[in-house]
């Protein structure tokens, strides 16, 4: 023992050993140590002139202790005798008093350094100050950064949940040796390691739980066989070209310092990267990115290959990781199939050259917190009967549609923040019908919102602003609810309603655009009520070319032109409406105008209340029209007999 802390700094003691060597002190040590000097004397035991000689070599018997378990090294401490019920130790030999607690903690920590996890914490039940020093954070860092590689510690507190903290922010004292508990029992992938590993036992005793292999193919086949019960740690890399499918359910994360997805890449250039089949519940793929890379990138030798591909009656869990395609066809992620319902979270499916999620054929899931952008066709596709919950994803710059919904595709999408796409935001065609809930949708090059052929869906307390076109294109027979929702802004008008184009507009705030609040067009016939209508550069409400429609209970002021226009065919009902504060007349009918005026308050404008020229023919009864600087109703140009 005396020539371990001579010479500490160049060999690798156990733990067990120190416990379970028995060595015999001098008195005059002895009485050096209780005298005045004491306090010195882990230093002066350091020099070599002050060694005392070992009067007994280690026994045969004390050596085969040291290599057992914990409790026969531990065997060699004098037994605890029992008082009252209550345990009470015997005094310790000086040899173990001077260990325990004279030499100095940096002596000890650098002694605890070489050893690895399990001899650690076996030397941390010798007493409480190897307890406090074994606990040490720095010594479980190395000893975590050396297997895991991670430079913050990746916490595991229940399955299919992985995420990293920083430790000074951490509630506990040693995250380090806690994730090293929650992730110990795993296999590594780690090219080039497994060979020096398994040649060198010694050096690596106590790690027979972990295995390591060269390939992610191995790894997958040692959990076929139950080697381990199947987390795979990919370790920093490019992996090409392997065949990984999935049909049970085993966690693979990736582990490398810093960012940790950059680190390690798996890649295919000849199938989809990751297939999940049947059988695959509850797996997790983690913190890495998936690529899909062919050589030819065009449709004519790669048809419906993709980075990730998730097939019927499985549920994996995919997070954390950059997911890219450069493939012209297919998507960078497919999930199809009746019973395919991933849960995908905190993912980044950018610059794919072709679709980013493609959800179809029945399929569900829950995509929540990913940033989806700059892919070539839509950010997400959902189409025939796929349900997806779509929350909290960051959609934008795509040189295409941010959110395609066609062919009875559904969804429910909530807090989605879309914006930037060459099209519009969102696109509802044939007869889809998702729920959009309370998303931003601003900034489109074209329009916010589109929908079209016997489109339906329901867009509800959705902020829509700042898009070029309209804010809501609604067209060709669709007939979706637009309720509750924010549009202003817009570089034209607020909701354009046209060619046979349906709809409910209720509840609406729309204000700011630079066109009408509302148009409705080309034998279009919305009912629109409840809506606050006001502040617009242009009309409120602008109804030509034989446009229909209810509108009702609503509030139109304050615009810079008519607050309603009816005109060129146009035969709406207005009812119960407050038209008020406008800046030039309050309703106005031109142009074989036509359409029902009744119970509405029109007051306080610019011009006339209601004017009326050029061959229309409204009925107007019941309302209230006061305040107009111009008169109440005006009547010019040869305009056939109303109905008053």
């Amino acid at each position: 023992m005396w020539q371990l802390l001579e010479h500490y700094m160049d060999l690798q003691p156990t733990c067990c050993a120190l416990r379970a060597i028995d060595i015999d002190i001098p008195a005059d040590m002895v009485a050096e140590e209780s005298g005045p000097g004491a306090q010195n004397s882990p230093y002066q035991l350091r020099r070599k002139s002050l060694l005392p000689k070992r009067t007994a070599c280690p026994t045969k018997s004390s050596m085969e202790g040291a290599s057992t378990s914990a409790t026969e090294n531990f065997g060699h401490r004098a037994k605890r005798a029992r008082v009252s019920g209550k345990s009470q130790d015997l005094p310790a030999a000086p040899a173990e008093q001077y260990l325990q607690e004279k030499l100095p903690d940096e002596v000890v920590l650098k002694i605890f350094s070489y050893l690895l996890e399990q001899d650690l914490c076996q030397a941390a039940c010798v007493c409480k100050r190897f307890s406090e020093l074994a606990n040490d954070p720095i010594l479980w860092k190395r000893l975590y950064m050396e297997v895991f590689e991670y430079t913050r510690p990746m916490m595991h507190p229940e399955p299919g949940k992985f995420y990293q903290i920083n430790p000074e922010e951490y509630e506990q004292p040693n995250p380090w040796k806690e994730s090293f508990q929650q992730l110990y029992k795993g296999a590594h992938v780690k090219p080039g390691f497994a060979e020096h590993f398994y040649s060198n036992p010694a050096r690596y005793k106590g790690r027979e739980n972990m295995l390591y292999y060269d390939t992610i193919e191995d790894a997958l086949g040692g959990v076929q066989e139950a080697h381990f019960d199947g987390l795979i740690f990919v370790h920093s890399g490019i992996y090409t070209d392997e065949w990984i499918y999935i049909e049970s359910p085993i966690t693979m994360i990736g582990a490398a310092p810093g960012k940790v997805a950059d680190k390690v890449v798996i890649e295919n250039t000849r199938d989809s990267t990751f297939v999940f089949m049947e059988g695959s519940e509850d797996a997790y793929v983690g913190y890495m990115t998936i690529r899909f890379n062919p050589d030819d990138k065009s449709a004519q030798h790669h048809n419906a290959h993709h980075c990730l591909e998730i097939t019927v009656n499985c549920s994996p869990n995919i997070d954390h990781c950059i997911i890219r395609s450069t493939c012209t066809v297919g998507s960078a992620v497919c999930v199809s199939g009746q019973g395919a319902c991933p849960t995908i979270k905190h993912c980044n499916i950018s610059d794919c050259e072709n679709v980013g999620l493609y959800i179809t054929d029945h399929a569900q899931g829950i995509y929540e917190d990913n940033e989806i952008s700059n892919n070539a066709l839509a950010g997400i596709w959902v189409k025939n009967h796929g349900n997806p919950i779509i929350r909290r994803n960051h959609i934008h710059h795509g040189r295409d549609v941010g959110v395609f919904t066609f062919d009875h595709g559904m969804g429910y999408f909530e807090s989605c923040n879309i914006h930037r796409n060459r099209i519009a935001g969102f696109e509802v065609k044939a007869y889809a019908n998702p729920t959009v809930v309370r998303c931003e949708i601003h900034h489109g090059q074209t329009g916010g919102i589109y929908v079209h052929e016997k489109g339906r869906g329901q867009f509800i307390e959705n902020k829509i602003f700042a898009n070029n076109f309209a804010g809501v294109w609604i067209t060709s027979n669709s007939d979706p609810t637009i309720r509750g929702n924010a549009i202003f802004n817009g570089n034209q008008g607020g909701v354009y309603i046209f060619g046979d184009g349906r709809g409910l507009i209720e509840g609406n705030d729309i204000y700011g655009n630079a066109l009408a609040g509302i148009q409705i067009r080309t034998n279009s016939c919305p009912i629109v009520r409840h809506n606050k209508i006001h502040d617009g550069q242009h009309g409120g409400i602008y109804v030509h070319e034989k446009g229909q429609g209810v509108i009702e209970e609503n509030e139109v002021y304050s615009n810079t032109l008519a607050g309603v226009w009816v005109t060129t065919g146009s035969t709406p009902v207005l009812r119960r409406n407050r038209i008020h504060s406008g800046k030039q007349v309050g309703v106005y009918f031109y142009d074989n105008g036509h359409g029902v005026l009744e119970d509405n308050d029109i007051y306080n404008h610019m011009y006339s209340g209601v004017q009326i020229r050029t061959g229309s023919n409204p009925k107007i009864r019941r309302n209230k029209i006061w305040g107009g600087q111009n008169g109440g109703i005006l009547v010019y140009n040869s305009v056939p007999l109303c109905t008053f």
